[in-house]
């Protein structure tokens, strides 16, 4: 029985994953001062403090994204299309100034947990204490942001979705791993 509770475990994490900091989509104008503001803080705070943190940018100024920045105003409920818009786990945010950095962090560790906050922390302080020397040793994290081209995700979005092959071959495994189990306890 022991068994099977960590092959459980392990299946569970993998399909519902474990508590991650919440990713960031945030909607931009190259022409936007406080864009720019806020993409600074993004790039050069937010992805060296949470080690996991995948950022996207969508430049509302390209025909093919403004659909996508037309709904995510819709679903946040903004009257007017200002930018930045940062939509950070399941908040909104639109504008930007520094004394909303705080909600921005809280915002990304609603999910974590709390070991994952305590490396925040320390990344944190570490930047604090010595930024260039942090950021140097961590030039991985760039790649954290990527740019989203809604011309490249339509092409993506216009093939058949594999979801439910995933889904079917995920139970498949699971009912074999349970014969499996059941099978050895027989013997």
């Amino acid at each position: 029985m022991q068994k099977f509770s960590l092959v459980s475990a392990m299946i569970g994490a993998l399909v519902f994953g474990s508590a991650n900091a919440a990713d960031i989509t945030i909607y931009y104008s190259p022409s936007c001062p406080h864009c720019h503001h806020a993409r600074d803080f993004i790039s050069d705070t937010l992805i060296y403090e949470y080690p996991e943190l995948k950022v996207t940018e969508v430049n509302v100024t390209v025909d093919a994204n403004r659909e996508v920045f037309r709904k995510v105003i819709k679903k946040c409920e903004y009257k007017s299309g200002g930018v930045p818009v940062m939509v950070i786990g399941d908040k909104c945010f639109q504008g930007y100034a520094d004394f909303m950095q705080d909600d921005m962090r809280r915002a990304i560790e609603v999910d974590m947990s709390d070991s994952a906050r305590a490396v925040a922390a320390e990344n944190k302080a570490a930047l604090a204490t010595d930024a260039d020397a942090f950021r140097t040793s961590h030039a991985d994290r760039k790649s954290a942001i990527s740019e989203y081209d809604g011309a490249d995700a339509q092409k993506k979005n216009d093939g058949p979705s594999l979801g439910w092959l995933y889904g079917l071959l995920g139970l498949l495994v699971v009912g074999l791993g349970f014969v499996l189990v059941r099978g050895r306890k027989k013997k």
